[in-house]
């Protein structure tokens, strides 16, 4: 959540960091509108280009890990499902946006102990209302079901909420366990909240809306989930479904194929603004290059991105190319996305999880891992180098002021990665790393690190994007140096976020050793760059499964006291921690066709088509 980037973990590399981000706030120097001065034309279509190798595959918004992936959450449910509170809109900054949001902004008391919502009075398209009923049973799900929701985090939302009181029909209060501050409670709780409709409070197809019964009762919200969850799990219905055809957003769906490609049309019962195209359409590509052909020489798709390597070498002081590469009846804009990059080491593998648990061995990691070569080889000067878990761009406030020079916490330094393992028990033999001197001692290998481990890695990465690619085979030439042997293997974005969730050793699932999906996190929907979803013991989102007490009290000062000085002791200790590898952050060039106004590429990566329009 937090990622994805995904979040929502929201695809891979620069022409998608937004994609390939998992889905999970202020301030932003993201690109502007390129709303032309072209009169307004109603109707028409526009077709986006999906990043390679990544589908948008599962529309209940309500999901796990293994789902929670930004083209998932902002360009396939959010159109449609309106959450409580939106991010984003038609702004370039990630802030709160109430014209987008189907609820009045949300009103604090007692201290910050109690918080009282009360919505707009907008319809689903069934014509029920989108009212407190749709709210709580949001929350009485995320209490029976917090082990399927990606943005549970032990302690937090919803178990910090002591009761949700529905107080009339358009009235929600609910009273917390104790004081939060507004903000970060507004930005990474209630921005979790997706309204849900009585049609969706059910057991079985056919059945009476609210006969399932969550909405009244937590006890009963169990057989609605799985129901729920077993009609997402049949792409090949989502278009036609009596459940997911019940939506407040601007859109609805007109067609979609498991393949990836679907369609979105107006929904005329939307609250909101009024969407002006006919049609909005979603292609996947299997690779960049494909994409990038399709928008040379397409007559009719409308935005697209180009990818790194056709991008020419970027130029000191600019953030797009001094050349276009599709021709003059595109126009160019950068949009950076608010999140960071990294890769998961799985904490809870059985036979290198104890290696990963030292911190020592992490160093290693970052200290092989050459981000300016990055930078500038893999992605062209289209990248900024990422070594904390706060945004570097666009401009905010929480960054660390440690953190403010861009200088690595571990610069890359293979000799010093390699002496590193060598005075902590390890010999190179044959090439790679052998666990020589086990035990706790200082010049031993760690607790838990059998005599004759090798650091012989499996590292899977996500497919389609020759960025990443170039990335990987330069990580797995300098990790060698250092006597690390990075097995890699490519496979498609969905099977990589897919495997690479929290697990203990004894489960089967728990094979993976890395994992990189290429694109991080994106602070959505918790939108303030806190680490309660990331980095909390037990967060499902914390593909690791780290877990340090030290970390764990960090976060919880963020989510209470107001002010930048949590966050940046917070960012600080990551940072040197490295509960993940950070890795440098690609931000896309978006090619917009000039025939087409109104679109604005904010940092949480939603496209928001209900504001584009054809000037032609």
């Amino acid at each position: 959540m937090n990622s994805m980037t995904r979040k929502a973990p929201v695809a891979c590399a620069v022409a998608a960091a937004a994609a390939v981000a998992l889905a999970g706030c202020s301030s932003s120097g993201s690109s502007a509108s390129t709303t032309s001065s072209t009169a307004h034309v109603s109707g028409g279509t526009a077709d986006v280009a999906l990043p390679p190798a990544v589908t948008a595959n599962y529309i209940f918004p309500f999901s796990g890990l293994a789902n929670f992936s930004q083209v998932n959450i902002s360009d396939l449910q959010q159109p449609m499902y309106r959450p409580l509170y939106y991010f984003g809109g038609e702004n370039t900054e990630p802030t709160l946006s109430i014209a987008d949001s189907p609820a009045q902004q949300p009103v604090y008391g007692d201290g910050g102990r109690t918080v009282t919502i009360t919505m707009k009075g907008w319809s689903w398209s069934n014509g029920e209302k989108v009212d407190a009923d749709d709210v709580v049973f949001w929350m009485n799900m995320m209490r029976a079901e917090k082990a399927n929701w990606a943005g549970y985090t032990p302690g937090l939302f919803p178990d910090n909420v002591a009761s949700v009181t529905k107080v009339d029909d358009d009235t929600v209060r609910m009273t917390m366990k104790k004081a939060f501050s507004s903000d970060w409670f507004t930005y990474n709780e209630l921005s979790q909240v997706t309204p849900m409709p009585m049609a969706w409070d059910i057991t079985h197809t056919g059945a009476a809306a609210g006969s399932g019964g969550c909405t009244t009762s937590v006890s009963r919200c169990k057989a609605v989930y799985t129901f729920l969850a077993g009609q997402a799990k049949k792409q090949d219905t989502y278009a036609t479904s009596p459940v997911w055809s019940v939506v407040d957003g601007p859109f609805k769906l007109s067609a979609y194929s498991a393949q990836g490609q679907y369609s979105f049309v107006p929904n005329p019962s939307y609250g909101g603004k009024k969407p002006s195209l006919d049609t909005v359409t979603f292609l996947p590509y299997t690779s960049d290059s494909a994409e990038f052909n399709a928008l040379k020489s397409s007559s009719t798709l409308q935005v697209g991105y180009i990818p790194s390597q056709d991008l020419p070498q970027k130029s000191a002081g600019s953030a797009v190319p001094s050349t276009n590469p599709v021709g003059s009846g595109f126009t160019l804009e950068p949009s950076y996305p608010w999140s960071v990059n990294y890769w998961p080491l799985n904490f809870g593998n059985p036979t290198l999880g104890p290696v990963f648990k030292q911190l020592y061995f992490r160093q290693a990691m970052a200290e092989v891992l050459d981000q300016s070569v990055d930078v500038q080889k893999a992605y062209r000067g289209y990248a900024i180098a990422n070594y904390s878990p706060v945004p570097a761009q666009p401009s905010n406030p929480w960054l660390s002021p440690t953190a403010t020079s861009g200088a690595a916490t571990y610069p890359f330094d293979t000799a010093t990665a390699k002496q590193l393992l060598t005075s902590h028990g390890w010999t190179e033999e044959s090439g790679v790393m052998t666990c020589t001197s086990p035990g706790t001692g200082a010049s031993s290998c760690g607790t838990g690190i059998a005599k004759g481990t090798k650091l012989d890695i499996a590292y899977d990465y996500a497919s389609g994007t020759p960025a990443l690619t170039l990335t990987m085979e330069q990580l797995k030439s300098d990790a060698s140096l250092a006597g690390i042997d990075l097995k890699m293997t490519q496979k498609p974005f969905n099977t990589v976020i897919a495997e690479a969730v929290p697990c203990t050793p004894k489960q089967a699932s728990c094979s993976w050793q890395m994992a990189n999906w290429g694109g991080g996190w994106i602070y959505a929907p918790d939108y303030l760059p806190t680490g309660e979803s990331l980095f909390q013991t037990g967060a499902g989102s914390n593909s690791g499964n780290y877990s340090d007490a030290q970390m764990d009290k960090l976060i919880a000062a963020t989510t209470t006291t107001s002010g930048t000085a949590p966050i940046f002791a917070y960012s600080d200790y990551t940072a040197k921690q490295l509960p993940v590898i950070f890795q440098a952050n690609p931000y896309t060039i978006y090619a917009v066709a000039k025939s087409l106004g109104g679109v604005v590429f904010n940092p949480l990566l939603s496209l928001n088509a209900e504001y584009w329009y054809r000037t032609k």
